[in-house]
């Protein structure tokens, strides 16, 4: 009975236990979350609607402003929900769903933000022959397998994570459903999801790499560059992409590098923000103030 009861439902950590706080958080989620929904429905709208902004790059945008979407709204509602609520429980299939969607989502991120370094490459050191390196067919199959990847990896994350038996007391120290967290509470070691946890960060960690060296070879193509006006536009479309993918990446392998804490740590809670709830709602801002087609749009 007591096994039955732990698997009907989990307990999240909450930000604070003080009511008065409580709402300040809900009040701050609401505002983030209504920011990034609003500017990544704009992003989409305008590269729907521009007929200038049918490229390669902004067929990429529109996808990642569709994940940003989608992703931000995997977490902070249920956070906004439980807070004004005063509870911080989540049922077990909605935890299921936390983590498969969490991991299609997080994963179709990594490889787009690998893809549009690519793009971002081919068209600056190779722009002779962007059109046809960056067809249409090749945009198009390069954003399926990214979503294929995804939901591959959100299958195996989900069936491993839940096809152990959890004990104990069952409270998630996080605002959501998170593997690291839930792994803590198995019954007994499982081996099958610290494998694909580590494939994850092994394959992760080089689509990191591919796009730090993408960039070197940008900038260095960038600063041979003779025209002012080509270096400017250069660096508005790449900085803001390469401080997105730092401050995703980072944050995501701090998290699940860094061993668990014995107990609750606020330090865990402001990290899984910045990868789960900051890069959404920057997105619309780096890609839309520092890009001259963007305003123009």
């Amino acid at each position: 009975m007591t096994n039955q009861t732990q698997m009907m439902e989990f307990l999240l950590m909450r930000f604070t236990e003080n009511w008065e706080t409580q709402i300040l958080h809900s009040v701050l989620f609401l505002l983030i979350y209504l920011v990034a929904l609003l500017g990544n429905l704009l992003i989409i709208t305008l590269i729907i609607k521009d007929h200038r902004l049918h490229m390669p790059m902004y067929f990429f945008l529109k996808n990642l402003s569709f994940l940003d979407l989608c992703l931000i709204s995997i977490t902070v509602p249920k956070s906004i929900t439980n807070s004004l609520m005063n509870c911080n429980t989540i049922s077990f299939p909605g935890c299921v769903c936390q983590v498969f969607f969490f991991f299609l989502l997080a994963t179709t991120e990594i490889a787009l933000l690998t893809v549009m370094s690519y793009d971002r490459y081919v068209a600056i050191c190779h722009p002779l022959r962007y059109e046809v390196i960056m067809s249409h067919e090749a945009c198009a199959q390069m954003a399926v397998s990214s979503w294929v990847s995804g939901s591959l990896n959100a299958i195996l994350h989900t069936a491993c994570t839940f096809s152990v038996p959890m004990c104990g007391f069952p409270e998630v120290h996080h605002f959501f459903c998170d593997i690291p967290q839930l792994l803590s509470l198995a019954c007994s070691y499982n081996t099958g999801e610290l494998v694909i946890t580590g494939l994850n960060l092994v394959l992760d960690f080089g689509c990191f790499v591919f796009i730090d060296i993408s960039y070197i070879h940008i900038f260095f193509t960038v600063l041979r560059m003779p025209s002012k006006e080509g270096k400017s536009k250069a660096f508005s479309t790449c900085l803001p992409h390469l401080i997105v993918v730092t401050l995703f990446f980072s944050s995501g392998f701090f998290a699940y590098l860094r061993p668990l804490p014995k107990s609750p740590s606020p330090l865990d809670l402001l990290v899984s923000v910045f990868y789960t709830v900051m890069p959404p709602t920057l997105n619309p801002f780096i890609y839309s103030l520092r890009n001259k087609d963007m305003k123009m749009a």
